[in-house]
């Protein structure tokens, strides 16, 4: 019987990335004048597209437009408008979940900015709200094309360098959101991740192929250290290592020691010289072929029986 730390440990092949995807759809439709960059990084305040020559803008916020905003609006969104106009530099208006006259000042003076008509009324489609800035992957509309309402325009990232892993759905286990996970790198580097995202994505039967359930897993990169790391890779094959459990300083055999009572429940055959003595244990976690045990009579450095 050995004393030690058990650790239930799974490491899966993953790609080095930008994590999950984002579409923006059109709420205007028109002509597309002009389209970003693929890769491009867009920020609070920034125009993500055009539609007629007017700006589609980014803001702030993780509630999606739904609506126009105008005055005597109420509502969340309004609140959400505000802390974005607030952050540009617009003053005059108080935070909150009302939409006033003042707040209509505010917007006159952003739409001026941008060259848009100043209306006060913040137009359904004239903003596209994300949690942070983003990072354009793929463009679906482009230059010079027209898009309608609902149409595909591109989808985004974020920023920061994030690993993608399928599981089998056995691994389901191992995963939740905002478990640590370590990414190694392919310079061997390792870095600290948190499951940031899971998902189950399904592929249909095909022909002779059956369909297939996968357990699709987004780790972010968390802190500097590891974001610098990251940096030097693009697209790249990497390793994440998931904790399912930790058992710090506790007695282990190995599992093939365990022996089934006929009555229920296990035992090991503890061996002193030439007599065996079979003790029944209470098991705790499994891993790395061991399993961790506890009981009368067990003891560090005792010798369990194995089958032959």
């Amino acid at each position: 019987m050995t004393r030690q730390t058990l650790r239930d440990v799974h490491t899966a092949d993953g790609a080095l990335g930008f994590g999950s995807t984002t579409e923006v759809v059109s709420r205007v439709a028109g002509t597309v004048t002009a389209v970003p960059e693929s890769g491009e990084r867009i920020t609070r305040g920034e125009a993500l597209y055009s539609v007629d020559d007017l700006p589609v803008t980014l803001m702030y916020g993780s509630l999606p437009a739904y609506r126009p905003l105008k005055k005597d609006v109420e509502g969340p969104d309004v609140r959400q408008l505000e802390r974005n106009l607030r952050a540009l530099g617009y003053t005059g208006f108080t935070v909150d979940e009302e939409f006033t006259e003042a707040t209509a000042e505010a917007v006159k003076a952003w739409q001026e900015d941008l060259g848009l008509p100043e209306t006060g009324i913040v137009d359904l489609g004239r903003v596209v709200f994300a949690p942070a800035a983003i990072r354009v992957d793929t463009l679906e509309s482009a230059k010079g094309g027209t898009v309608q309402m609902g149409g595909k325009v591109l989808s985004y990232t974020g920023t920061a360098k994030a690993a993608t892993v399928e599981l089998e759905p056995e691994y389901l286990r191992l995963v939740k959101k905002g478990g640590a996970v370590t990414v190694t790198l392919p310079d061997d580097t390792r870095a600290a991740g948190r499951i940031d995202k899971v998902s189950t994505v399904i592929e249909p039967a095909t022909g002779q192929q059956e369909a297939t359930t996968k357990v699709e897993v987004i780790i972010a990169l968390t802190g500097a250290k590891a974001q610098k790391a990251a940096e030097a890779f693009g697209s790249a094959s990497v390793d994440a290592e998931f904790v399912a459990g930790t058992r710090k300083d506790v007695l282990t055999v190995p599992v093939a020691a365990l022996l089934a009572f006929s009555g229920g429940g296990f035992g090991v055959e503890v061996v002193s010289g030439t007599t065996s003595t079979y003790l029944p244990v209470t098991t705790g976690l499994f891993a790395e072929g061991r399993v961790e045990i506890s009981g009368g009579g067990v003891a560090e450095g005792a010798i369990v029986g194995m089958p032959k």
